[in-house]
């Protein structure tokens, strides 16, 4: 393919990812915005709630691998396709548990609708197969910053959805489940229609694909960068999670109304989206590890500055909850771009299932860890607590610290060219 083509094509599958994942995170996240209000609703009191929160991680934990493997088999646009349509029908099964009034139905839907989650994470690899080594975390950047229209239009979607339900005399929850349902369906199509040719097709001739794509997950693993950027991807999704989930409570506990609570939650979903061409840019000019080291000093720094706000600190708690979610960012951005380089396709693809999967899963038990931890100590305890584990992925880039270190050192050699 002749380069003026290839990089007009570039451009064209770049914007569907970051429109698809724009689509597709706006109808996952209407759908967990009410998730355990419906559980409630269907459950008949609170003990259930969480229920679907951990059906909707472990679909997708689940689907990220098994999507990977679709996608090593039949190419990412099939891989991706596939995620998203599970993820609607998953919308449609919740939509009609919550008309018959069947928790059971709703919980089997909720793991279908992590599928669209896990094509949604998977997206910004599909993204960085079309470009070399040095181009990789600008274009994940890009793709994960379509995640900020989601975050942002998703959860008030949700009261027109109900408002909707009810001129048709359905209920209002069952409403709701429309969001996904229509926007998830369209990246869907989207994904179907507009990624051709596969992205892996437009990869530059140096970063096709090379011998050795047979080594197993375990083999790969155990190469030091590979097992640098999985534990700090997991860490770092860890202790985002941890502080992030028992904010909301810790505030509303010292007299916060909302509407600061609101705030300090919006500040933390920018943090975490919206900054993300800047994180992939900073990748591409400094090189990946040093700015997952740097995404890890956020993390901490914000962590221990959440531990140390004083009950009425809502401002303090607005910055260290900012920093916390840009913290996350560079640490995803880089640390995903780290788990393309220096391997084959195939290898790649099959990996990038499985750490998607272990990231998922850590949330999850961070998520109920979190309330053990306040319950049991505080809310100081647990900010200290999530700054303390930034040791490990610290250790990790210490064990592999020669490994890393070549390849910083090759990112910042070589002049950034702009995505096209």
């Amino acid at each position: 393919m002749p380069t003026d083509v290839a990089q007009r094509t570039r451009g064209r599958l770049q914007l569907a990812l970051m429109i698809g994942v724009g689509l597709g995170s706006t109808g996952y996240i209407a759908a967990i915005t009410v998730a355990t209000i419906v559980a409630k609703d269907l459950s008949g009191g609170s003990a259930f709630a969480g229920l679907p929160g951990a059906a909707i991680v472990l679909g997708s934990a689940t689907a990220s691998q098994l999507l990977s493997r679709v996608m090593v088999r039949h190419g990412r646009r099939a891989g991706l396709t596939l995620g998203y349509g599970l993820g609607a029908a998953g919308a449609v099964g919740a939509g009609v548990a919550v008309i018959l009034g069947s928790f059971p139905l709703f919980l089997l839907s909720t793991v279908f609708m992590g599928c669209a989650n896990a094509s949604n994470q998977l997206s910004r690899y599909t993204a960085a197969d079309m470009y070399d080594e040095t181009k990789r975390a600008t274009a994940i950047g890009l793709v994960v910053w379509g995640s900020t229209f989601g975050a942002v239009v998703g959860p008030n979607l949700v009261t027109i959805a109900g408002d909707a339900a009810e001129i048709f005399s359905l209920p209002r929850l069952a409403g709701t489940y429309g969001v996904p349902i229509i926007f998830v369906t369209a990246a869907a199509l989207l994904t179907l229609v507009s990624l051709r040719p596969d992205p892996a097709s437009l990869a530059p001739a140096t970063a096709a694909e090379t011998p050795g794509g047979g080594a197993s997950v375990a083999q790969i693993v155990a190469r030091p960068r590979v097992f640098a950027a999985i534990i700090a991807l997991v860490i770092g999704q860890v202790v985002m999670v941890l502080v992030m989930t028992m904010t909301p409570l810790h505030m509303a506990d010292h007299g916060h109304g909302l509407d600061a609570v609101g705030l300090v939650i919006s500040g933390h979903t920018f943090g975490m989206f919206a900054l993300s061409p800047l994180s992939g840019r900073l990748a591409s000019r400094f090189g990946t590890p040093l700015v997952i080291a740097a995404g890890l000093a956020v993390l901490a720094f914000s962590s221990a500055l959440a531990a140390v706000a004083p009950p009425d600190g809502g401002v303090i708690l607005f910055v260290a909850l900012f920093l916390l979610g840009w913290g996350w960012n560079l640490g995803f951005v880089a640390g995903s771009a780290l788990l393309t380089e220096g391997l084959s396709v195939s290898e790649r693809t099959r990996l990038q299932g499985v750490t998607d999967a272990l990231i998922w899963s850590s949330a999850a038990a961070a998520a109920l860890g979190s309330g053990v931890v306040v319950a049991a100590a505080s809310y100081t305890a647990l900010g200290l607590l999530g700054a303390a584990l930034i040791g490990l992925p610290v250790w990790a880039m210490l064990r592999g610290r020669t490994a890393l270190r070549r390849v910083s050192s090759a990112a910042v050699s070589v002049p950034e060219v702009p995505l096209d």
